[in-house]
């Protein structure tokens, strides 16, 4: 398989996040590769990833960081395949992450999703590359159809918790 989505962390630390866009990706059968690079420590392999991730088939690119979060940027920089940015929670409850990310320069889009939202990058690096792909769009109405199922049997749920002023 080529992967079609490539889902970058700045550190391994940052796997409990990023892993819920991995859970997306594998349950709609999208290939994908995960991989740790640093903006900071490993500037020259962020450099050389972003460079060659078009002629490898990468169609998305999802890059999460915490702190400074220059990761999601510095990829995209390099590249004209979309980034999504994942802000990681890791100090000041990731505003500084969450604001590193969405505070890119004119003509360096990045787009960024909540703190810790990895599971939205991987829903919307799919709906991106659902453009087309006929098989993968109705996957994702399925994905889609199923988060409703929760949401409905988690009421059924809460309609069994008693408490004297409940109504």
């Amino acid at each position: 398989m080529t992967p079609l989505v490539s889902i970058i962390m700045g550190s391994t630390s940052d796997l409990p996040v990023m892993e819920e866009a991995a859970k997306v990706l594998n349950e709609l059968h999208i290939p994908f590769e995960m991989n740790a690079l640093s903006a900071h420590r490993t500037p020259e392999k962020v450099e050389e990833f972003a460079r060659n991730a078009h002629s490898k088939g990468i169609k998305v690119i999802i890059a999460g960081a915490g702190m400074a979060a220059h990761l999601p940027g510095v990829i995209a920089a390099f590249t004209a395949i979309p980034v999504i940015g994942v802000p990681v929670k890791t100090s000041f409850d990731g505003m500084d992450s969450l604001l590193a990310i969405v505070q890119m320069p004119p003509g360096i889009p990045v787009a960024t999703v909540a703190v810790n939202g990895a599971q939205n990058a991987g829903i919307l690096a799919a709906q991106m590359i659902s453009i087309g792909d006929e098989g993968l769009f109705s996957r994702l109405v399925a994905f889609k159809e199923n988060l409703k199922k929760k949401i409905i049997l988690a009421n059924e749920e809460l309609a069994k918790v008693k408490y004297d002023f409940k109504v």
